[in-house]
This record gives structure tokens, sequence and C-alpha cells, in this order.
């Protein structure tokens, strides 16, 4: 994995081959990123990072500026990589080794970008309970986003809120937004 921009650009992370995780190719994170950096100034945004693992989107996002992120993940060994890794860059991050679904049920903090980043074989349903607990609990600011990202498998455009999906190869990343009535 590699940081692809902001001060810490081209930096590898190299996770231990034991950890559960299939981060974000450097394409697809690099796409995403562009589509953020045209509605958000960086450091002025509050970001949660779910389903975190060894936190490809959380550090890109604290290597672009951000210091308010995040990064739940119920892997204690991905949460304790991510903060050891943080911790050498210098990079602000807050790590949370729990459950995201208990998380979320316990939030009550306002988010501008909430990215989650399941395990692809997870049912519809599961993916789906994400969008309805973010947007049951209010967890979004005013011009906040859910950005989830699945696989080719998984179709979350029927869900309300959805805005519009990329296609990045294997990667797809739905993007849900507060919809004004």
């Amino acid at each position: 994995m590699r940081i692809v921009s902001g001060k810490h650009k081209g930096i590898r992370i190299n996770a231990p081959k034991n950890l559960p995780v299939r981060p974000t190719t450097d394409m697809a994170k690099e796409a995403l990123f562009n589509i953020l950096n045209n509605n958000y100034y960086f450091d002025e945004i509050k970001v949660l990072d779910l389903f975190s693992g060894i936190g490809s989107i959380s550090l890109e996002f604290a290597s672009r500026g951000t210091d308010d992120i995040t990064s739940v993940d119920k892997h204690r060994a991905c949460i304790r990589f991510l903060s050891k890794t943080a911790e050498k860059l210098n990079l602000k991050l807050k790590t949370i080794s729990m459950d995201v679904y208990q998380f979320l049920e316990k939030q009550t903090k306002k988010y501008d970008i909430i990215f989650a980043d399941p395990p692809y074989n997870f049912s519809q349903e599961k993916f789906e309970s994400i969008i309805t607990i973010v947007f049951k609990k209010e967890l979004l600011s005013e011009k906040g986003m859910l950005i989830i990202e699945h696989g080719k498998q998984t179709n979350l455009s029927e869900r309300s809120n959805f805005v519009r999906e990329r296609k990045y190869g294997g990667n797809r990343f739905s993007f849900f937004e507060n919809t004004l009535s």
C-alpha cells in the first residue's frame, strides 16, 4: 500500500501478512480522492473510517491535512498497526478497536465524510444496514457524504440518499448524501 498524495506522498506501508485486510488499490484511492478534492478542503473536515483495516484511507486523509479522523475496526492487530504507523509518520488519528455496528449505534458526532470498506463478501443486508444507521442517527454533517466501497456483486443504487456509483477495476464506490426534502 502507498500513500498517494500529501506530505507523505509515495511512502509505502507494508502490513504484516497475517492481517485480514484488502487495502483499496492505489488507482481507486487516487480516483476517489480526486472526487473528494473537488468537494472538500481536507484540513477542515471530520472523517470517520469504518472497517479501516490498516488505514489506507485514514492515512491518505491525514497525509492531505485532515486532523479529525476516527478509524474503527474490530481487529485489534489492524488498529495497533495503524496506530503505530500514524505515530511513526506523526499523523493525528483516533483509532478504536470495536465492532463497527456497535460503534455506529453509540455514535452521536457528525462527520463530513464517512467511509466504509466492509468485506466484499458481506450480505446485501449488512451493507444496507450501514446506510440505514448512518442516516437514521443523522451522523453526516449538512453537506456530508457516506461512501461505501464494495465489489461488483453488490448494488446499493436503490437505497435512498444514493447519488452515484464509480467503478475502478474491481472496486466500486457508492456515494450517499443528505438530500433536502
